[in-house]
């Protein structure tokens, strides 16, 4: 009904030409009608529909669930739905283990928590007990100290022997010869710290200077200026020292104006006490002027001697000083072998008071074991020796009378017969050279007899000297029985028998022995002088000075770059090497000589010092060589060092034991301009045991590049600048160098860790080899008559190549031994197996199986030259002609492991096995 009232306003209204009224009214209704249909549907509809939903559910016909919760097989049959459901399954089992994982989190927070708390109370403890150790060994270094100070009385001046300077009624000796050091010497003056300052007064300041011969005072003037003792401070001065000879004849002063010269020093002190007249001589021919001077208190040092001027103790015979301002050319020496030269003796000499007598009258042996023994021994000697000339049972020459003019001497002497180098080239061809003493026995010794013997030592002629109470040069210091023989004038019929029953072997041993003696004491005016201020500083028994290191100029290089670890070289398997040393390096044990020295001290150090002794940088009776012997394990005298544990198996591996149980080495590694295999040298060092420190010669003179950084390998890196390239620089005694014990080794050299400790170990049982790996040995070249250097593979080895091999410091301190400026430049190595075998007189000792290296990468090393081999041919020839004989000795001795080798369990004994 609406519907049709409504249509028909509408349509009424329309058809009736639409009034106002009516559509006014229609449209109301319309309004009303629209808000009312609204209102129902949004006020009812939802009630209805909710009441529905809500009740529709309750019935019992599932399938008539329109509205409700489906299972998931229902819900998810549209694709994309499904695929939303696999994520939401995905996503909550991430949800879960995430959660799962951070519970676990926070209990292992927890747990590191607790840890954390249990380190901090460790790190506390620990703190309070290294404060507690501190403490303790802070208490046990002052009471070390308080004990150290109770036990070591302190030193200081002796009591004053002498009055003080200006003290000049203080009598002398009742006659000079009775002057010795314990009434004649102040020994005040010399404490036995002072390190024996002496001081050196200048010939050029006093009128009889102007008399010196040029060339002795020239030689004299050089070597005081490289004394290590001279000081030019007179006051502190322990001996003053003039020199005085040799004069030259036509300007020399009279005694007496030489006794006022030499009472007028301005520290004569009234009497000369502490001080030293040296007289030189060139000639066989000087004159003994200061007999007729009074010297007083004064020492005196000279090569002629009455027995009433020479004061046994306190008085020195010197050598005379042939080679003034030159040095002796070891090239033209003679070679000590053969031992047996065309001559079994020579002598040539003349004496012009006895020779007439001598040969106008003879009388018997006979007669004189009846007891009329001639007036001079000498007529009993000259027939004696031309009966042996005339036998031609051996081969001798002996001639009384000189072809031309004999030199001057002094009376009942035997006057030299011809030059220098005339007896020279005799005594070359001699196996013995006569040495006859001067008829008048009063005078002990004469500059013609100590010329015979300088000469008879130079080419290697063992000294037979006829009448025992000769005093030779340097005699209360020297063994000379062991160089030369001394035989009783009445002893001349015995003389040839005695010669002939010498055998080889103990006359190369007294030839290599008058060698020495020649060369450390004789040969030049620095040996000569530096040995007659040892034997003063012996006498009073003061310490010589240590020999000087090489200061190592250090240059600056950047460390840093983590070292990494070559599996070639640091494994090792199971084996336990030795600690590496995390602690700062440890130094070896300084050798601080005491200041008691006793005669088995003098007579070893004097008679048995190493050579070539000429070629050595130290005075007679240095500290290194007793040194040495503890370093090298003589067990005379000296405190031992220290005592191992025993232990087989890892206590055996894990410390080094025996006798140094605490020991470091150090390596010097040579190098020129090859940086990055440097580096990679360096890097392999890493983590090895009982390393000191790495010195790196650095032969270049193209410092390293600014930007390269060296490795960190735990221990320190010293880079040292060298003056000049040289080979020999790897054999310097650098003073950075604190270990006993010097690995030389290359920059190409490849060594594993358990080698490099195996070559420690076995240098530790023999200090004084040297001790390395690859092998070479020298052989006779019958064709040519010369020796050949030799690196083929052999059972049998004569040298070990240094670079890679242990050796002591002690061998650098005979560095220039191999400075030669005319040495080839790759025989430095030779020149060291020469030097050390000499000295010990024992091959070197080869470990492992190694006979070369190889470093792939590597710049070609000098071995690979073509005149690598021919130089050292060169080589081993020229140090032999040097040395005047072979000292290389060969070995079959070698060296092998099974430590290194065998894994064996930690409780079975694991030793050296030698091969």
């Amino acid at each position: 009904e609406l519907m049709t009232g409504y249509t028909m306003l509408r349509n009424g209204g329309v058809g009736n030409g639409g009034q106002p009224w009516v559509l006014r009214w229609s449209s109301r209704i319309r309004l009303t009608w629209l808000s009312f249909t609204l209102f129902i549907i949004l006020v009812f509809f939802p009630l209805i529909a909710h009441y529905y939903l809500t009740t529709i559910d309750d019935a019992d016909d599932a399938g008539k669930r329109i509205f409700g919760p489906r299972t998931g097989n229902e819900l998810c049959e549209v694709k994309h739905v499904q695929d939303l459901c696999r994520i939401r399954e995905s996503v909550s089992e991430e949800l879960l283990q995430l959660e799962a994982k951070r519970q676990e989190l926070n209990s292992e927070i927890a747990k590191l928590n607790l840890k954390i708390e249990a380190c901090k109370k460790s790190i506390e403890n620990a703190k309070q007990d290294l404060l507690q150790l501190k403490n303790v060994i802070s208490q046990t270094e002052h009471s070390y100290k308080e004990l150290m100070a109770q036990n070591q009385p302190k030193l200081s001046l002796p009591i004053r022997l002498l009055p003080d300077k200006d003290d000049a009624t203080f009598p002398l000796p009742k006659s000079n010869r009775n002057c010795r050091l314990h009434n004649c010497f102040d020994y005040s003056r010399c404490p036995l710290t002072s390190g024996f300052p002496v001081y050196v007064y200048n010939s050029d300041d006093y009128p009889f200077g102007s008399s010196l011969d040029p060339l002795i005072k020239q030689a004299f003037e050089a070597t005081v200026r490289t004394n290590v003792y001279v000081t030019e401070n007179a006051n502190i001065a322990c001996v003053y020292i003039i020199l005085v000879g040799e004069m030259q004849e036509p300007v020399m002063p009279k005694p007496t104006e030489l006794e006022q010269q030499l009472h007028s020093l301005p520290y004569w002190r009234t009497d000369g006490h502490n001080h030293l007249i040296i007289n030189l001589s060139r000639k066989s021919e000087t004159q003994n002027f200061i007999y007729n001077i009074s010297t007083g208190r004064a020492m005196i040092a000279q090569s002629t001697f009455y027995d009433v001027q020479y004061r046994p103790g306190f008085d020195i015979v010197v050598s005379p000083l042939v080679h003034a301002m030159s040095e002796p050319n070891f090239l033209e020496i003679p070679p000590q072998v053969p031992v047996k030269r065309k001559y079994l003796f020579s002598f040539q000499g003349e004496k012009i008071e006895s020779l007439r007598s001598s040969l106008q009258e003879v009388r018997s042996f006979e007669e004189e074991i009846e007891g009329n023994a001639p007036a001079d021994y000498d007529d009993r000697i000259i027939t004696t020796l031309k009966a042996v000339q005339d036998s031609k049972l051996d081969f001798v020459l002996v001639e009384f009378t000189c072809k031309n003019q004999p030199k001057a001497s002094l009376p009942t002497e035997w006057a030299l017969c011809g030059e220098r180098d005339d007896r020279l080239e005799l005594l070359k061809l001699s196996t013995f050279a006569l040495i006859i003493t001067p008829g008048d026995t009063r005078l002990v010794i004469s500059a013609g007899c100590a010329m015979r013997l300088f000469e008879a030592l130079e080419v290697g002629a063992i000294p037979v000297v006829l009448g025992e109470q000769v005093q030779l040069p340097y005699n209360d210091v020297i063994r000379w029985n062991e160089a030369a023989l001394i035989i009783p004038k009445p002893r001349i019929t015995e003389v040839h028998f005695l010669l002939r029953s010498i055998s080889d072997n103990d006359l190369l041993a007294m030839r290599r022995q008058g060698r020495f003696l020649w060369e450390t004491y004789f040969s030049t005016s620095d040996n000569v002088f530096s040995t007659v201020l040892a034997i003063i500083r012996t006498r009073i028994q003061i310490p010589a000075a240590p020999i000087r290191e090489e200061t190592a100029v250090e240059i600056p290089h950047r460390s840093g770059k983590a070292a990494g670890t070559d599996p070639n070289m640091a494994d090792n398997g199971d084996l336990d090497l030795g600690p590496v040393e995390t602690e700062p390096p440890y130094a070896s044990p300084k050798y601080l000589r005491n200041f008691t020295l006793t005669a088995m001290d003098i007579y070893r150090n004097w008679n048995s010092a190493p050579g070539p002794f000429h070629l050595f940088p130290y005075t007679p009776f240095d500290p290194v060589l007793p040194s040495e012997a503890k370093f090298l394990g003589s067990g005379t005298g000296f405190r031992p060092i220290g005592g191992g544990a025993g232990g087989s198996g890892k206590e055996f591996q894990a410390a080094l034991g025996g006798n140094v149980p605490r020991e470091q080495f150090t390596v010097v590694m040579l190098t020129y301009e090859r940086e990055e295999v440097l580096m990679n040298s360096l890097e392999r060092l890493n983590g090895l045991p009982y390393l000191n420190k790495v010195v790196v010669v650095w032969n270049s003179p193209k410092l390293p590049s600014e930007d390269l950084l060296w490795p960190d390998i735990g221990v320190p890196i010293m880079v040292v600048r060298t003056e000049k390239n040289s080979l020999n620089n790897r054999f310097l005694p650098w003073d950075e160098i604190e270990t006993e014990a010097i690995l030389s080794i290359d920059d190409d050299a490849h060594l594993r860790h358990d080698e490099i400790m195996f070559g420690f170990r076995v240098w530790r049982e023999a200090r004084d080899r040297i001790v390395g790996f690859p092998g070479r040995y020298h052989a006779w070249d019958i064709p040519h008559q010369s020796w050949l250097y030799n690196s083929n593979y052999s059972c049998e080895l004569s040298m070990v190549l240094t670079g890679a091999a242990f050796f002591h410091k002690v061998r650098c301190c005979g560095h220039k031994a191999l400075s030669f400026p005319f040495l080839l430049r790759v025989t430095r190595d030779i020149a060291m197996n020469f030097l050390v075998s000499h000295l010990t007189r024992k091959p070197p000792i080869k470990v492992t199986s190694r006979w070369t290296f190889r470093c792939p990468g590597c710049p070609q090393a000098l071995s690979h030259d073509d005149s690598h081999f021919h130089e050292r041919h060169k080589c081993i020839n020229f140090f032999v002609k040097v040395y005047g004989y072979m000292p290389l000795l060969y070995t079959q001795f070698r060296v092998d492991s099974v430590l290194f080798k065998t894994r064996l369990p930690h409780d079975k004994t694991k030793c050296f096995k030698f091969i």
